[in-house]
């Protein structure tokens, strides 16, 4: 079982990255191979919706999303985080989304498997936001469900927690850290379903 875990937070050990690191924890403490890539750490272009990949289902920019495609492709799980900014996710995470459209190529024009086939996938979304405005997850939650869509990956819930701001603050909601952890648990085990 192969958990990876995308991190879309421009702020490293922030309140999404402590979410993150326990979920993983859970992954792992139920026997998961865990990985996380911080896209921070990573030097990728926006897609720059040229088409060639149209023709062959492969993106023609040659940098370090062509390794995430190989880590997406490898994956069991597949771990979402980012904060809300501007009612959405992060811009590293939307621009490694929208890198995904040679997926969405492979898929609805060329008619193969968008990643390596018979693979029963499943995704998660993990989030926090400063405010706790209503339906504040919600574009953040429509971009990565229609994500998981194309790429064949069943969605399996989400973490959500609002009110959390400051740098640090999740440590003051010692419940949401261990709905990371058994999130963590259940997604290794094959349990987690949306809604619980």
């Amino acid at each position: 079982m192969k958990v990876l875990a995308i991190a879309g937070s421009p702020r490293r050990q922030g309140n999404t990255d402590l979410l993150l690191a326990e979920l993983l924890k859970g992954a792992a403490s139920k026997g998961a191979e865990v990985e996380a890539v911080f896209l921070q750490n990573l030097k990728f272009s926006t897609c720059v919706h040229c088409d060639s990949c149209l023709k062959e289902g492969k993106c023609r920019i040659q940098d370090d999303m062509q390794k995430i495609y190989d880590k997406l492709a490898e994956a069991d799980v597949i771990v979402l985080a980012s904060p809300v900014q501007f009612a959405g996710i992060t811009a590293p995470l939307k621009a490694m989304i929208d890198r995904c459209q040679c997926l969405w190529a492979r898929k609805y024009v060329l008619k193969i498997p968008p990643l390596s086939p018979m693979k029963n996938r499943r995704g998660f979304f993990l989030s926090v936001s400063g405010t706790r405005l209503k339906n504040m997850f919600e574009p953040s939650l429509a971009v990565v469900k229609t994500l998981f869509h194309v790429i064949n990956v069943d969605y399996a819930g989400e973490l959500l927690v609002s009110g959390v701001d400051e740098k640090g603050a999740i440590l003051k909601h010692p419940e949401a850290l261990q709905q990371a952890f058994q999130w963590g648990q259940k997604l290794a085990e094959g349990t987690a379903r949306q809604g619980g």
